[in-house]
């Protein structure tokens, strides 16, 4: 069972019986879950939103990590309340394993501006490639740092991961492509951990 809507979150439109989180990227009048709106991206990073209900963060918050971001140094997606992360986590595709890869372009329109409104560089890169594995951690408000990126210094590239994390929480596994599932099932077999 889902859990139910935030109370924070109960003003924000829904799509679908949805939260439409508030830094979702908004495409002909249709939210675009998986896409991030770029201004209202950097509206939260730098005023500390949560990236779901747009309320101030309070005393402690929770960023999504993906391996990538661990060596990276920083979460490239605005800070989410503790209330609004289990639902985020519940109802995101990505987050609950029912996405084996991200969302793509919003829409097919070579003259369409949408692909220069999503603030990830990372976002074309990772588009039509298997899921990574997502974790939830836990940081307190006092640690929260934006990061800039390096060629524009005024556009925020995420929240520093460089700080003490109260706690962590698996959100999904990585997907593993095809062939090296296939290789992981007969290591497995070969060593007795799994029936052929």
């Amino acid at each position: 069972m889902s859990p139910a809507i935030p109370v924070r979150c109960l003003a924000r439109p829904l799509a679908g019986g949805l939260v439409v989180p508030y830094v979702s990227l908004i495409h002909n009048g249709h939210a675009v879950f998986g896409s991030l709106d770029a201004d209202r991206a950097r509206r939260a990073f730098l005023q500390r939103l949560c990236q779901i209900c747009a309320q101030p963060l309070q005393e402690q918050f929770f960023v999504i990590v993906r391996p990538a971001d661990q060596e990276q140094g920083y979460s490239p997606e605005p800070a989410l309340h503790p209330e609004c992360q289990p639902y985020t986590a519940a109802n995101c595709p990505m987050l609950n394993g029912t996405a084996t890869h991200p969302a793509g372009r919003p829409c097919t329109d070579p003259s369409c501006p949408c692909p220069e409104q999503t603030p990830d560089q990372g976002h074309s890169a990772r588009s039509g490639r298997p899921a990574e594995r997502y974790e939830a951690w836990m940081i307190a408000a006092r640690h929260y740092r934006v990061v800039f990126r390096e060629d524009a210094s005024d556009v925020p590239a995420g929240i520093s991961l460089d700080v003490p994390v109260l706690r962590k929480r698996v959100l999904r596994d990585a997907v593993l492509p095809a062939e090296h599932a296939t290789l992981l099932a007969l290591v497995r077999a070969a060593l007795g951990l799994e029936q052929p």
